[in-house]
């Protein structure tokens, strides 16, 4: 396993649903620390500053989010079992049989697994019906409602995750993991900050780890509103419309490079920015793709702070987002990246003014 395999497993199997990333904070904190000046805003984002070769120079952020999706509990039964209520979006189909990870307000980590009535209970009616987050429970092995609270020490509020283990897949280019939806752009921002440490940029860059993306972008509020930038770039994941049941000349594939974001759901990017990073995309040689999206990016909130920042966002094609297991690709994970700091070495001050005036 090489250095970015290592990094890629060590966000992906972070324990960090929204609100309770500290542990996927620690890792970024460590990662940013040699190449920035940190710091953490009120809401918990970590805030990375590196200067270029001028103090005058832009300031271009460059946001990823450190939640995943996942989960809280809601009520105790009185037979041991827990209900609990969904921290992001979710599709209850991908839900049973999940395993998870249950962390108390003492730090202890109890394991458990959500549990749905199995097939062969299923009335015919039952069966026609979608399944429902009210339908589901977790099971932590426990007795009763006494033995979770008192042995197990859970109580409601406590937070939930996934646990899967990070694996290259049998081609080694494919990457099978939880949490792509953002570890992907968190070690993206990483791995540009540490480029960007090694070249004379025209700018001052801010790396960001956002927090709580998944409930509402209200890291990226916050942190916008500190950090004060020029121009904004949100690195994300983008929705790979390849896998049986899409349309077959879909605008988003596994392999063919990184994504552009036209549209998405809280946000209409800046043109001119876009425009750039389609023509640094070409310019350098760099597989890119023109995709949209239905739900949002940090840019959503950041590009709407003072009096507005030109905003866009990039990322990286995923299979199966919003599950327990998500798929990236190697080509499509570096090309963001070249794509990422190229971008960034045009950003001089009057670039930005120009995108700003266009």
């Amino acid at each position: 396993m090489n250095k970015r395999e290592r990094l890629l497993k060590k966000l992906t199997e972070a324990w960090g649903p929204s609100g309770f990333e500290s542990d996927v904070a620690s890792i970024i904190s460590e990662e940013l620390a040699p190449v920035g000046k940190l710091s953490r805003d009120k809401l918990g984002s970590v805030i990375a500053v590196q200067e270029g070769r001028t103090k005058r120079g832009p300031r271009i952020m460059l946001a990823a989010h450190m939640d995943e999706v996942g989960f809280m509990v809601q009520q105790i039964t009185k037979e041991g079992y827990l209900r609990f209520l969904a921290l992001g979006g979710w599709s209850p189909r991908a839900m049973p049989s999940m395993r998870v990870l249950i962390r108390t307000h003492t730090g202890k980590d109890v394991v458990g697994v959500v549990g749905f009535k199995p097939p062969h209970e299923l009335g015919p009616e039952e069966r026609k019906k979608p399944i429902e987050l009210k339908d589901l429970h977790i099971d932590v092995g426990a007795i009763d409602k006494y033995d979770v609270k008192k042995e197990l020490g859970i109580r409601v509020g406590d937070p939930i995750a996934p646990v899967t283990q990070f694996v290259p897949m049998t081609n080694k280019e494919m990457y099978l993991a939880k949490a792509w939806d953002d570890r992907s752009g968190c070690a993206l921002m990483v791995e540009a900050m540490q480029e960007l440490a090694e070249t004379k940029h025209p700018n001052t860059v801010i790396g960001v780890g956002t927090v709580q993306e998944e409930v509402g972008l209200r890291g990226a509020q916050t942190s916008g509103h500190a950090v004060k930038p020029d121009l904004a770039l949100a690195i994300d994941v983008a929705l790979a419309r390849d896998t049986p049941g899409y349309r077959e000349d879909t605008d988003c594939r596994m392999g063919a490079g990184a994504a552009i974001l036209a549209y998405d759901s809280t946000m209409i990017p800046n043109l001119a920015l876009r425009d750039l990073a389609v023509d640094v995309a070409e310019e350098e040689g760099i597989p890119y793709q023109v995709t949209t999206l239905r739900g949002g990016y940090d840019t959503g909130r950041i590009h709407i702070q003072r009096e507005g920042v030109p905003s866009l966002a990039l990322g990286v094609p995923t299979r199966y987002a919003h599950s327990t297991e998500s798929v990236i690709h190697r080509k499509d994970y570096e090309s963001a990246l070249r794509l990422i700091v190229a971008l960034v070495e045009r950003l001089d001050r009057r670039t930005v003014d120009k995108v700003v005036t266009r």
